[in-house]
């Protein structure tokens, strides 16, 4: 008898769900299939017909929002990557990246999310074969995701449009003019 796919979709986010909850609460090594299935209605043989463990649970979600971010890439035809693009991702895949850039989440994953979206060596206006060129691409990557995160961690306390405007005051004209407009 085969699955009907909208029940096979609905058990496997539920799965997610439970996952990415208790991702934002404790580590990975403590989240347990049995957890997992008794927080979804579920028992673990219906788990195991999903994933083969937490960490292949984790590989899913990982490569869900890797293939959302290169999808939504294609049908972007800007150079460059904008704060909005980041923007986005937070507002349609927060639960996801809540969960996978919190406290316990991935260094490896954090790794990957910023190459997936400047994976085409985008330089802004950095000085080109310049040493220190890596050092302030990693800066604008790592600043912008962590006021995104930061922002979605505070229930979006800020318009979307602030937000953006906020973060790119910040790499243009630095936290000192953010004081004296504020």
């Amino acid at each position: 008898m085969k699955k009907q796919p909208e029940i096979t979709g609905k058990t496997r986010q539920s799965f997610i769900n439970v996952f990415c909850e208790l991702y934002c609460q404790k580590p990975i090594e403590k989240i347990t299939v049995k957890e997992i299935s008794n927080k979804s209605g579920y028992n673990r043989s219906t788990f195991y017909q999903y994933f083969t463990d937490v960490y292949d649970l984790l590989t899913f979600i990982e490569n869900e929002i890797l293939d959302y971010i290169r999808e939504k890439l294609k049908k972007t035809e800007q150079d460059e990557t904008k704060p909005q693009d980041l923007l986005l991702l937070f507002e349609e895949k927060g639960a996801y990246l809540n969960a996978l850039l919190g406290d316990y989440g991935s260094i490896r994953f954090i790794g990957k999310l910023k190459n997936e979206f400047f994976s085409h060596e985008q330089t802004f206006c950095f000085p080109k074969d310049s040493s220190v060129t890596p050092y302030l691409l990693e800066f604008h990557i790592s600043t912008s995701f962590s006021l995104l995160h930061l922002w979605q961690r505070r229930q979006k306390d800020l318009p979307p449009d602030q937000l953006i405007s906020l973060i790119e005051m910040l790499f243009t004209s630095g936290i000192s003019s953010v004081i004296k407009n504020g």
